[in-house]
């Protein structure tokens, strides 16, 4: 009972987090009105591209953010929608309309707090390098994609895939120009692009956006604005599940993004300030209770938000009070500035997120991935692909299950034949040396046996002949499944059938236990032929080899399978 509780006490807030708060708080303060400038277009961005809107971006940002900031474990992650979460759910919302999106957020938040609770944080961290690098180039060019109908001024063309919708809108514009779209498009991205290479600290999002609309407001642009949006929160009500079976697999999906990119997130935070590292297991439990929170007030999945976390470190936050700032300081935006918002217009929210889609690929770790070995680069770029040329669901699929099989086929391949001659020479007297050797095969099985590489290791072994006597050492085995257990039952039922006595060599206690579970040993166990000791298997084998008055050839070298 003690270690439930403190298990669970390691996933629950406590004073722990504000330890430094008497210090910091006025830097804390400053740092979340910082993150809450830049987080403001964002979060309206991201919810127009979403297909939700833009009420349900800034509600999803203050909702989240306070939740994400107060239960997580990392003490400068900053929570709200992102441009990944969007790619996500463009094609749920195209396929099943936006009012399933709180429903999603909903199903995903138990998810998560799920994983959390089992102590699955630490296991996103196995998610190779390459497919994170290709989920977010990919990611990338289909935000890019999605911003050029709003880019061009031109309604949006009809068609689920981002890629096939930006070509159509571009073929429509090019014979009916909107130049006065494209005069102010041109304006948010040199000022988002531009201002932070004069000073990193200005909110060069914020300012674009302010520009635009002002410019826009004074020449009288005929431009598509944001429009109205509420003044307050929404009521928080549980949102109508529906067929939810339908929503299954898109709330797996959206989940496992939460904690990729909230994990990836709060790695990168703790290596921006002198603060705790964050608990992996503690920041999903607070990212699906913030999913949850989400959904419940009509808003969208959200994650943890490098860009808003990386701005929030270099701030100078110090405690969790900035995050929590950020969304009480965005919560306050919405209800006295909501007018402002309405008047937005949308070609100045398209280009601010074309600036955050070029700032998303980090072109040195592309190239890094791209001259690190040819299997991580074919992963890299067919996760990429994937991405853009299906959907992120698809992708996630593709690139986990593609870096499996790959990881799966480099480690059935660390096993090898190759000669180890001493063996015989340490162990055999010089008057039986000649006659063991020619009748005895001795292999060591290094490595892995499993389901990856049984079928090479039956091939290999089974392929012996003119032998008397097999002797299989499995002390330095370092894998073995079910599959590879079954494989070695085979081939002891091959050799006997052949009249090849199999002495086996077991060192391991699971292992032992497994082979004897799966009925591989029922006919060794029966002769005495399974040790543990590596003297006792050779005196097995020289007394088979002995007992044969016309032994066949055999070969003049010790043959053991080992890793390479």
């Amino acid at each position: 009972m003690t270690r439930v509780r403190l298990a669970v006490g390691r996933l629950l807030p406590s004073s722990r987090d504000y330890v430094d708060l008497r210090r910091s708080w006025a830097g804390d303060l400053l740092a979340g009105l910082t993150v809450a400038v830049v987080a403001l277009p964002l979060a309206l961005g991201f919810g127009v591209v979403s297909g939700v809107g833009p009420e349900a971006g800034l509600v999803t940002a203050v909702v989240a953010g306070v939740v994400a900031a107060v239960f997580g474990g990392s003490g400068l992650q900053v929570s709200g929608p992102t441009g990944a979460m969007a790619v996500v759910l463009l094609p749920i919302v195209s396929e099943h309309g936006a009012a399933v999106v709180p429903a999603v957020a909903l199903m995903a938040g138990v998810i998560v707090v799920v994983a959390g609770a089992l102590g699955l944080g630490r296991l996103v961290g196995l998610i190779p390098w390459p497919v994170v690098e290709g989920f977010t180039v990919g990611i990338a060019l289909v935000i890019a994609a999605q911003q050029v109908p709003m880019a061009l001024g031109v309604a949006r063309p009809e068609g689920d895939h981002a890629s096939v919708v930006a070509i159509r809108a571009v073929v429509h514009a090019v014979g009916d120009p909107d130049v006065t779209t494209l005069l102010l498009l041109g304006l948010t991205v040199v000022l988002a692009g531009g201002l932070p290479l004069l000073r990193r600290s200005l909110p060069a999002s914020l300012v674009a956006v302010v520009v635009t609309t002002v410019v826009a407001s004074l020449v009288g642009a005929d431009v598509a604005v944001i429009g109205e949006i509420p003044r307050t929160l929404p009521a928080p009500s549980v949102p109508a599940l529906g067929s939810w079976l339908a929503l299954v697999s898109p709330a797996v999906v959206v989940a496992a993004l939460v904690a990729l990119e909230s994990l990836l997130s709060a790695r990168v935070a703790d290596g921006m300030a002198d603060v705790a590292p964050h608990s992996p297991d503690r920041e999903l439990v607070g990212q699906g209770l913030a999913n949850l929170a989400s959904g419940l007030f009509g808003g969208m999945p959200a994650t943890g938000a490098i860009a808003r976390t990386a701005v929030n470190a270099r701030a100078g936050a110090a405690t969790r009070l900035a995050s929590l700032s950020h969304a009480v300081v965005l919560a306050l935006m919405l209800l006295v500035a909501a007018g402002a918002v309405g008047r937005i217009p949308l070609v100045a929210l398209a280009g601010v997120l074309l600036v955050t889609a070029w700032r998303m690929v980090e072109r040195y770790s592309v190239l890094a991935v791209l001259r690190s070995t040819r299997t991580d680069a074919a992963v890299f770029l067919l996760t990429a692909a994937a991405t853009v040329a299906f959907d992120l669901v698809v992708a996630v699929e593709v690139g986990i299950v593609l870096a499996v099989v790959v990881a799966l086929v480099q480690l059935s391949r660390t096993a090898r034949l190759v000669e180890d001659p001493p063996v015989v020479d340490e162990l055999a007297s010089a008057a039986e040396h000649r006659l063991l050797r020619e009748h005895v095969l001795v292999y060591r099985l290094d490595g892995p046996l499993f389901f990856g590489a049984a079928s090479r290791f039956l091939a290999q072994l089974t392929a012996v002949s003119d032998v008397r006597v097999v002797v299989l050492r499995l002390a330095n085995l370092a894998m073995l499944d079910a599959s590879g257990a079954r494989a070695l039952s085979e081939i002891i039922a091959q050799f006997d059938d052949r009249g090849i006595a199999v002495v086996l060599k077991v060192a391991s206690p699971e292992h032992l236990r497994l082979l004897r579970t799966v009925g591989a040993l029922d006919r060794l166990d029966k002769a005495g032929h399974v040790t543990g000791d590596l003297d006792a298997a050779l005196a097995h084998a020289r007394s088979h080899a002995l007992r044969g008055r016309h032994p066949p050839a055999g070969p003049d070298t010790v043959v053991e399978l080992t890793g390479s």
